[in-house]
């Protein structure tokens, strides 16, 4: 180890598990700020023994942060929500929470920073989660000029929010509503992404950039569920829902779950928002082969080996390899 310490905060969720396994490799000294350390013990299996160190810290609490960053010369920010729930709020965790560890680390003199942000974060988003990745990335830069932006596609692995919650959907419901049909997405796998992350901080070309994180191929919304259902051997009626019906309905659901903690909409008012635009790198900026992550891994290679668990007889029955898997209407 190089002695050299990078704090991860976000550490102990589904990308940032990931990340300090990355950065373990690397050779850092990773500290992982956590609301809930005493929850988050299996992320120190992923370095040398006291390679890894678990401290408490909220990024709304700034003090916490300070402690966080002690004598630490690089900062790592995955912190972020895909739905409101309680005081966990857009603003809070992304664009408060996010301005808060930039200055603090400005004022110790942290000049390595990464983000992880999102492709479509735009003020001019009617979506609060696109607003608010854009207004950490305003307040990053203002603080330490020289931070690095990653955003990423929607990202696939074990445990992801996205496959996983459409394989669900797909065991309790013979339709699945499709919002936004033809919206384009390019799925990038949670290793690959970790990959950035270390790469961003190992190389001083990387200072001062924003690159988009995508996988090696894209597909519309539509595309995707057939595949899942087809991956989980479960025939569904794949239902095109415009977004002007979806919207409302949407908004009303998700008001109701920041009432209860337990309950996990399917789908809120505000993704709804995200899906009206493509979700794909753009032109002209830097990307994963820019970082020196090539041979990328494919939707196709690594969703089998957890999404087998949504079949109805588990590992023990392959896919179906005809279209019969899927109806569309």
């Amino acid at each position: 180890m190089t002695g050299r310490i990078v704090t991860v905060f976000g550490g102990s969720g589904f990308i940032g598990r990931h990340v300090v396994r990355a950065l373990c490799k690397q050779g850092w000294r990773v500290r992982v700020a956590t609301r809930r350390p005493h929850l988050a013990g299996d992320v120190k299996l992923a370095g040398d023994v006291g390679q890894v160190q678990l401290v408490q810290a909220n990024v709304r609490n700034r003090p916490s942060i300070a402690r966080a960053l002690e004598n630490a010369e690089a900062v790592v920010n995955l912190v972020g929500i895909l739905t409101e729930r309680g005081s966990q709020s857009f603003h809070g965790t992304q664009a408060l929470g996010a301005a808060n560890i930039a200055e603090l680390a400005a004022a110790a003199g942290i000049k390595t920073f990464v983000q992880l942000s999102a492709i479509g974060a735009s003020k001019a988003s009617r979506s609060r989660y696109a607003q608010t990745k854009a207004e950490a990335e305003e307040s990053i830069r203002a603080a330490i000029p020289t931070a690095t932006i990653l955003r990423s596609s929607i990202v696939f692995g074990p445990e992801d929010g996205f496959f996983t919650r459409f394989a669900e959907l797909a065991r309790l419901s013979p339709v699945l509503p499709s919002i936004g049909s033809s919206t384009k997405f390019q799925p990038v796998y949670v290793g690959d992404v970790a990959s950035a992350v270390a790469a961003a901080l190992a190389k001083p070309e990387a200072a001062g950039r924003t690159y988009e994180l995508g996988g090696p191929r894209t597909y519309t919304m539509k595309e995707l569920l057939q595949y899942i259902t087809r991956e989980i051997d479960r025939p569904r009626v794949i239902l095109p829902v415009p977004v002007a019906v979806a919207g409302p309905a949407a908004y009303i659901v998700g008001a109701l779950s920041r009432l209860n903690p337990f309950f996990g909409p399917p789908i809120t008012g505000d993704q709804v928002q995200l899906l009206k635009t493509d979700n794909i790198v753009g032109p002209g900026v830097g990307t994963l082969a820019d970082l020196g992550v090539t041979n990328l891994e494919t939707v196709e290679a690594i969703t089998p080996t957890y999404l087998w668990r949504h079949r109805p007889h588990g590992q023990f029955q392959p896919p179906r390899v005809d279209e019969a898997s899927r109806v569309d209407v």
